[in-house]
Parts: C-alpha cells; structure tokens; sequence
C-alpha cells in the first residue's frame, strides 16, 4: 500500500484495481498484481516486508535452505532483544530475542518474490538451532547437523566461529566431531 501510494496510486485506485480482479490482497497492507506468477515462500515474504528489520531464524531458515524435514507451522523469526514484539494475524509468527553480535551475524539478504528478506546463513542457523534446542527440540539441530553433512560443501570453521558468538561452542563440539 504505501508503494503504491508513493508512486501515485490512490487507495480508491487501489481498492478498485483490488475489486476488478487485477490486483489480490496477499496481506494486510500488501498487495500484489494477480497475473504474476506464484511466491515460492509466501510467508517468508510477507514477513519481510511487514518487519524488514527482523530475521528469518531456525526452523524456518532450515525450511528456506532445505536442510530439514520439519515443517515450520509459525514463521520464526529473530528481533533484537530490546526492539517491539512484532506481531501478524497470519503468518503465525514465532519470535527469538537475540541481542547484539549474534543477532547482526550471518544476516544474508534473499529475494522472495520481490519481496527482500533477511535469513540467517545456513551455519548460522545450526548455532542458533543449538542455542534455542531447549525449545525447538535438540532432535530438530542433529537432524540439520545430519543433513548440512550430506551436502558436497561444507564449512566447519564457520559454524564453530558462530557457535562461538552464540556461546553454544562447548554444547556443538561433541557433535560435530561424533557426526564429522
């Protein structure tokens, strides 16, 4: 809506494109032209741009680089530790506090159906999985670690490097040596 205000288009303009037929009501607030072809990730857009400050986390950052077999019935989602809770009607949101250095690192920026989203880097994602294991579930992260060793490229160092800024080093190690 407030792209399209920004451009020149009315609200009525847009209501009435909304009741031809020409533009669908993907959100509260977002819209987008019918004739384009699906979103991959419909919520993980949705997400980014309601709360373009916010970070596609855990579960739903393994979902994204299809490294699990769950799938996400929320979309977790990491803010800093003293910003506002943000809050959907849909998606359901599940939302992680972290503060400083762990939220800023491994931030990677992803085009969603023209929508720029903020997702955690693959290794990133397996720290933050161990550090929130007591409420995702520690079977959730040794499933990730399992299947992150079954890709041709892997990256040893960084997971370590962000199991250090996420204080979780001591609690990966014994995994990762008994699964590498």
């Amino acid at each position: 809506m407030s792209q399209a205000i920004g451009c020149g288009i009315s609200r009525c303009t847009l209501y009435d494109l909304l009741d031809q037929g020409i533009v669908e009501r993907v959100s509260r607030g977002i819209y987008r032209m019918t004739e384009l072809p699906p979103i991959s990730n419909p919520d993980l857009a949705i997400v980014g741009l309601r709360f373009p400050k916010a970070v596609i986390c855990t579960v739903s950052a393994l979902a994204y680089h299809e490294i699990t077999t769950q799938i996400p019935r929320s979309v977790h989602v990491a803010v800093l530790r003293e910003s506002r809770q943000p809050h959907l009607e849909y998606p359901p949101l599940r939302v992680h506090r972290f503060s400083g250095v762990a939220f800023h690192s491994g931030i990677e920026e992803h085009q969603i159906g023209g929508a720029s989203v903020r997702i955690y880097s693959l290794e990133k994602t397996l720290a933050d999985c161990f550090k929130l294991r007591n409420k995702i579930g520690i079977d959730v992260a040794l499933e990730a670690i399992r299947l992150y060793k079954a890709r041709k490229h892997t990256d040893i160092s960084a997971i370590m490097s962000y199991a250090k800024i996420c204080r979780v080093e001591n609690v990966m190690h014994p995994y990762l040596e008994a699964i590498f």
